[in-house]
């Protein structure tokens, strides 16, 4: 079968490949893409897609999707994973709310306690109709940021 996006490796990439796959220090995911865009080579092996996929315990989709990266971006995008357009999810604290976040720890704590737990401090953001809902560990989080 003729592929649409055959790959042609260059002597420093395949040695670059070749060196991440033997190392083992890059991220599985790298490593695992390196192996598929080494076993894609049509200078090399050159073995079909179904074959890359079983050898290389991945989906068919995923062999398909580096070699196109590989022909259209490049290495450095087929070997990385590809960013997020934009994310999952929305920031449940913004700038603003979380400016506010640390105006609250700042201040004095509740009477009856020594210093705002993140429990409270969830409690309180929530009181003050600054969000809906929220979790001690985005709290947390947030706070951790700043220091």
């Amino acid at each position: 079968m003729n592929k649409k996006y055959g790959v042609r490796l260059t002597p420093e990439e395949r040695k670059g490949l070749q060196d991440m796959v033997r190392k083992g220090r890059a991220a599985a995911y790298k490593v695992r893409h390196a192996n598929i865009l080494l076993l894609a080579d049509a200078d090399g092996p050159g073995w079909t897609d179904e074959r890359i996929a079983q050898a290389a315990s991945v989906h068919l989709c995923t062999v398909r999707n580096v070699r196109e990266r590989f022909v259209l971006e490049g290495l450095e995008a087929a070997v990385t994973r590809r960013k997020q357009c934009r994310p999952s999810r929305r920031r449940l604290l913004d700038g603003e709310k979380e400016a506010k976040l640390i105006a609250v720890a700042c201040s004095e704590p509740p009477e009856g306690r020594a210093r705002w737990s993140l429990h409270l401090l969830a409690d309180k953001l929530v009181e003050l109709k600054i969000v809906q809902s929220i979790s001690h560990e985005t709290v947390r989080q947030a706070l951790k940021k700043t220091r």
